[in-house]
C-alpha cells in the first residue's frame, strides 16, 4: 500500500548541523566537508567532457536499452528491478543539473518521481518483486543529491521512514551478499540524513549495519590475496561469458568493486566510532592493494577479482568509478591531500581510457598495456572473452549503468568546505564554485588547463568582503611551486598536502598557484616502469584499426587491432622533451593530444604476444635490437591501444632534462 500521509518519523526537522562546518555531535568532526550537489559548475575542458557524456550513453542510454526504458522496474515496470535504475541515476542525476539540461533532468525526475511515490506503509520503497537491500543503497545515495539540488519535501520523510523499517527489519532480515560487503555505501546516506534531522535511530542502525557488514579494516589488517587469485581459490564456477556462484564470502572479498567501495569503510566508519584507527585505516588498505595489486594508473588490478600486478590483466570500469567515489568519501574525513593526487591519476587516465572518444562505447575491463580489443580469451581471473571489448555492455551490463557518475562526481569533488569555515580546493579542473561562507554568498572560478599544465587561477567573488581561509592543494608529486594573491608572491608551506592563505577577500582578488612539475619514471612490475608528468601518465599508442562487429542501439560493439609495433624498452634514466598544443575538443582525444613526451627507445624482439595479450615485460636489462628510435608518448587516455609499463634497457647514455626556477617563472610571465 503506498502512503497518502506521512507517519509521525517523517515529522522530523530538516536543520543543518549545531555548528556550521562541522558534523552533529556524537559524529566526529572532519577536516573537510563535501558541499551539496549542484555547487560546482563545470567549466573549460571539464564541461566539454561533461557535454560529450550526455550526447553519448550517459544521456540517452535509457532510449535504446531495455533495462532503463519504460519497463524498468524502477518505473514501476516489470523489467529490470535491481541496481541498474538506480546506478544510472547515480550518475546521470548531477550530470543533468551540472548541465543545466532540462532533458537530462526531466529523464532523472521520471525515475526519482516514481521512487519516491512508490514508499508503502512499513516504510519500504522501490520495486516490490525486489526486497534486496543493495539496490536501495545506491538510490539512497541519489535521493540525497536530489534533496541537495531541489529541496524537494518528500526525500527527508521517505529515507526516515525507510530507515526506520530497516532498523527494525535487519534482525530478522540481515543485510547478505552483495549489500554486506557495501554497507559503507549506506551509512554515507544515512550520515548526510542525521547531520539535517539529528534522528538518533540512526545511530543504532548505524550500528546495527557495522555489525552485519563486512569488516573491511579487519580483512586488511591480514590481508590474503597476496597475489593474483584464482578461480578455485575463491570458490567460483566459470563459463565462457564469465563467472557463476561468486556470492560467498572468499569470492566477494576478492570482487574488485566491493574492494573499491570498501576502501571508505573505514573512515566513514569513523565518524560513528570516533576512532582515528579507523579513519587512517584506508591508508594502509590502499597501500597493500597497492603492494599486490597495484597498477600505474592508480587502481588495482580487478578483472573480476584481484589479478595480480601484470600490466596485462585489467580492472573493470566500475571499480574504477566506485574507488574514485570512495576517495572522495575518504578525502574529506582524512582531510590528506595525497588521497586527491590518487584521485586525480585515477581520473585523469583510467577513467577517459575506458571509453571510445564519443562515450557511445565502453569497456568492462581495461588494461595498461593493451595491445588488442574486441571478443578474445584474455588473462583474466574470472571475466569473459568480451571482457575488454569497446561496445554497449562487454560482459555484463552493471558499468554500462554505473560509469555515468565518474566525471559528475570529480567536478563535484573540485571544492570542499572546511571545518575552520573555509573553503579547500582539493581536486584540480576547471570550474564555477557557487556557496555561501558564513552568510556571504561566493563564487570562485577556477581557470585552468590542469591536468594538461601546472597553472591555476582562483578568481573570488564574494558578494561582500568576507574573511576566512582558503586551502590549496600542492600535489605531493610537484617539484615546486609559486603563490601570488593579486600579483604579490607569497610564502607558505603545506600541510597535508594544502597550503593556507586566511585574509579578507574582495571581489575582483585573484589567486594563482603554478606548480612546477617533470616527467619522471615510475617504478612497477617485473623491473617494468612507466612514465609520469604530473597526475598524467604518458604511454606509447599503438596503431589502431577499428571494426565494428555489430550495432547495439544507438552504441556498437567493436574490435580494435594494433596496425604498429608495440614493443619497446626504454632507458632507466629516460629523458623527455614535452610538447603542448590547446586542448582539442575531446580533452582526451587521441587525434590532437594536448600534450606529449619525446624520447629514444629500442625494440625489445623477445618481448611479444601471448595469444591476444602482451606478456609480462622482460626483467632488466631486455634485450634490445637494431638502432635506437625517437619515440612520441600521449596521455594515457587518449591510447586505447597503449604500453604503459616499458621493460627499462640498458642506458642510452643521454643528458639529465633540467627544469629551472627560471623556467617557471617564464611561464608566470607568461600567464
Amino acid at each position: 500500500m503506498l502512503l497518502a500521509d506521512a507517519p509521525a518519523a517523517a515529522l522530523i526537522p530538516v536543520s543543518r548541523p549545531a555548528v556550521p562546518g562541522q558534523n552533529r555531535l556524537p559524529l566526529a568532526p572532519q577536516p573537510f566537508l563535501p558541499l551539496p550537489t549542484g555547487s560546482v559548475r563545470p567549466a573549460g575542458w571539464l564541461k566539454r567532457q561533461l557535454e560529450i557524456q550526455a550526447r553519448g550513453m550517459g544521456g540517452r542510454l535509457d532510449e535504446f536499452w531495455p533495462d532503463l526504458g519504460p519497463n524498468s522496474g524502477w518505473l514501476g515496470g516489470s523489467g529490470e528491478s535491481w541496481e541498474r535504475g538506480p546506478y544510472f541515476l547515480d550518475g546521470l542525476l548531477p550530470l543533468a543539473w551540472a548541465l543545466d539540461d532540462p532533458i537530462l533532468k526531466a529523464k532523472a525526475q521520471r525515475f526519482i518521481d516514481w521512487t519516491l511515490s512508490s514508499r508503502q506503509s512499513n516504510g519500504m520503497f522501490g520495486p516490490a518483486s525486489n526486497d534486496d537491500w543493495w539496490p536501495r543503497m545506491v538510490m539512497l545515495k541519489v535521493l540525497m543529491q536530489y534533496h541537495d539540488l531541489t529541496g524537494d519535501a518528500r526525500v527527508v520523510p521517505l529515507m526516515t521512514a525507510y530507515f526506520h523499517h530497516q532498523l527494525a527489519a535487519l534482525p530478522t532480515r540481515p543485510l547478505k551478499d552483495w549489500g554486506r560487503f557495501r554497507w559503507q555505501d549506506q551509512l554515507v546516506a544515512m550520515i548526510w540524513l542525521y547531520n539535517r534531522t539529528g534522528d538518533p535511530r540512526l545511530i543504532d542502525l548505524a550500528h546495527l549495519l557495522r555489525r552485519q557488514g563486512w569488516d573491511w579494516k579487519a580483512m586488511f589488517a591480514a590481508f590474503p590475496f597476496t597475489a593474483k587469485v584464482t578461480p578455485r581459490e575463491i570458490g567460483l564456477v566459470l563459463r565462457p561469458e564469465g563467472d557463476i556462484g561468486g556470492t560467498g564470502d572468499p569470492a566477494l572479498s576478492a570482487h574488485g568493486v566491493n574492494n573499491a567501495m570498501g576502501i571508505k569503510a573505514s573512515p566513514v566508519w569513523s565518524l560513528i566510532s570516533g576512532d582515528p584507527g579507523d579513519r587512517d585505516a584506508v591508508f594502509h588498505q590502499l597501500a597493500e592493494l597497492d603492494r599486490y595489486h597495484g597498477m600505474p594508473t592508480g587502481m588495482f588490478a580487478a578483472d573480476e577479482h584481484l589479478a595480480g600486478r601484470n600490466p596485462s590483466q585489467g580492472v573493470e570500469l566500475c571499480t574504477v568509478v566506485e574507488t574514485l567515489f570512495s576517495l572522495e568519501q575518504a578525502l574529506a574525513i582524512t582531510g590528506n591531500g595525497a588521497l586527491a593526487d590518487r584521485i586525480e591519476r585515477i581520473a585523469y587516465n583510467a577513467l577517459p581510457a575506458a571509453f571510445t572518444d564519443d562515450m557511445w562505447s565502453h569497456q568492462y575491463d581495461q588494461q595498461p598495456n593493451q595491445i588488442r580489443t574486441g571478443i578474445q580469451h584474455g588473462p583474466w581471473t574470472s571475466n569473459g572473452d568480451q571482457a575488454n571489448m569497446f561496445g554497449l555492455e562487454p560482459h555484463f551490463g552493471c558499468c554500462t549503468a554505473n560509469f555515468h557518475q565518474g566525471w559528475p562526481k570529480l567536478l563535484g569533488s573540485t571544492w570542499m568546505a572546511t571545518a575552520d569555515g573555509g573553503l579547500a580546493a582539493v581536486v584540480h579542473a576547471p570550474a564555477r564554485l557557487s556557496t555561501s561562507v558564513g552568510e556571504v554568498p561566493i563564487t570562485i572560478e577556477t581557470s585552468t588547463d590542469y591536468p594538461f599544465r601546472g597553472t591555476l587561477a582562483y578568481h573570488m567573488a564574494p558578494a561582500r568582503p568576507v574573511s576566512f581561509p582558503l586551502k590549496l592543494r600542492v600535489p605531493n608529486w610537484a617539484t615546486g611551486y609559486l603563490l601570488r594573491v593579486n600579483g604579490r608572491t607569497l610564502d607558505a608551506v603545506p600541510q597535508a598536502g594544502f597550503v593556507t592563505i586566511t585574509r579578507v577577500w574582495h571581489a575582483g582578488d585573484r589567486v594563482e598557484l603554478i606548480i612546477a612539475q617533470r616527467p619522471t619514471t615510475v617504478a612497477g612490475y617485473n623491473g617494468s616502469f612507466s612514465v609520469a608528468d604530473g597526475p598524467l601518465l604518458y604511454v606509447l599508442p599503438i596503431g589502431e584499426r577499428w571494426t565494428k562487429l555489430r550495432q547495439r542501439g544507438l552504441s556498437a560493439d567493436w574490435r580494435t587491432e594494433p596496425t604498429t609495433s608495440w614493443n619497446y624498452g626504454l632507458p632507466q634514466a629516460a629523458v623527455f622533451q614535452r610538447g603542448e598544443a590547446p586542448i582539442p575538443p575531446v580533452p582526451f582525444g587521441r587525434s590532437a593530444p594536448a600534450a606529449w613526451l619525446t624520447t629514444e627507445a629500442r625494440h625489445v624482439p623477445k618481448w611479444q604476444a601471448q595469444g591476444a595479450f602482451a606478456a609480462p615485460p622482460p626483467p632488466f636489462p631486455a634485450a634490445t635490437a637494431g638502432s635506437t628510435e625517437k619515440i612520441t608518448l600521449v596521455p594515457y587516455g587518449a591510447a586505447k591501444l597503449r604500453i604503459t609499463s616499458f621493460p627499462a634497457v640498458a642506458s642510452l647514455q643521454q643528458p639529465a632534462l633540467i627544469v629551472s626556477r627560471a623556467d617557471i617563472q617564464n611561464r608566470l610571465a607568461g600567464f
